[in-house]
């Protein structure tokens, strides 16, 4: 428990010590993040916030975890797996947006070329995960469903789907960093609850970044964390819910990013099919900023719906 209280207070220190500097070489280098023309007009003056704040915490995160895992003995295959999907991802998210910067415009990576990428992580996850753990789904009150090759497939749609629903809703300042701290937070519970020491400190080194990181999010946001931040915790919520054995619960913990994705997936179905919009704009968020819901009310009604998901969510397991 040490361990893991040690490792959220480093990885706090070191992206609230080291985030202004980031910040100011970002200033200086007049990298800063292009927002995308489709979007609210009043996020223009968005454009030019220094992005890849997600870098910093991802250094944080690292260090941290694999330290106290080394202090508390509880470095392993296990720490090692999450550690390599949150780089991995984070360094996708990292090519994404390089290509933004240095092009100056809002498009990066193409999406084959990103989900290349994050396949190819989820299944380099599974071998190492294969090796340690059941190829079983735990069902909610049920029990296991035992999927054999067909889980392979699962973890790939359950990474690259989760990942790139934290990208669709990191939209508004500090949303995903409060959602993010609220579900790694519920998973660090229900990892103590089952003895998972390393899978805790992972968690709980996440948490202490992301709270350090929302100090400069917040609105108005310093900095942004970019695809390289939200690609990275998407994958690593999504495998943290695997080595859990409780998947399923990430998409009631996850609802809000459930929610965002589908309200994508809602608004482009129906307008191909009948011409019309459900919503005002999608992601979901957007549509309450439509109707003239400021940025600080959204993220504190979704941080709320996250937290009242958490907590019920973290009850019924534990």
């Amino acid at each position: 428990m040490y361990s893991a209280l040690g490792s959220l207070i480093l990885s706090f220190i070191i992206t609230f010590c080291f985030m202004p500097s980031l910040i100011q070489y970002f200033i200086s280098k007049h990298e800063g993040q292009m927002i995308r023309e489709e979007g609210p007009k009043w996020h223009e003056k968005k454009s030019g916030t220094p992005t890849m704040g997600g870098l910093l915490f991802i250094i944080a995160i690292t260090f941290s975890g694999l330290a106290f895992s080394f202090i508390g003995g509880s470095l392993n295959a296990t720490i090692m797996v999450l550690v390599f999907i949150l780089i991995l991802y984070g360094l996708l998210g990292m090519w994404d947006d390089s290509i933004k910067l240095f092009r100056r415009q809002n498009e990066g990576l193409k999406a084959w070329q990103k989900f290349s990428g994050q396949v190819l992580g989820a299944l380099i996850f599974t071998a190492v995960y294969a090796q340690h753990f059941p190829m079983s789904i735990g069902i909610p009150f049920v029990g296991d469903l035992h999927l054999g090759v067909f889980y392979v497939i699962f973890i790939v749609f359950w990474l690259t789907g989760f990942s790139n629903a934290v990208n669709l809703a990191d939209g508004l300042d500090g949303l995903v960093s409060g959602l993010s701290i609220i579900a790694f937070l519920a998973y660090a519970i229900i990892a103590h609850a089952q003895g998972q020491t390393d899978v805790m400190i992972f968690c709980l080194s996440v948490v202490g970044a992301l709270i350090a990181f929302l100090f400069y999010n917040h609105k108005p946001a310093k900095i942004f964390m970019g695809d390289m931040g939200s690609l990275a915790l998407g994958g690593a919520l999504a495998a943290v819910s695997i080595l859990l054995h409780h998947e399923l619960s990430l998409i009631w913990i996850g609802l809000v990013f459930v929610l965002e994705t589908l309200s994508v997936i809602i608004q482009v179905a129906s307008f191909k099919l009948t011409g019309k919009r459900v919503f005002l704009m999608s992601p979901i968020h957007h549509h309450f900023e439509m109707l003239g819901w400021s940025e600080w009310k959204i993220d504190l009604v979704f941080w709320g719906v996250g937290l009242i998901t958490a907590v019920t969510g973290v009850v019924s397991i534990i």
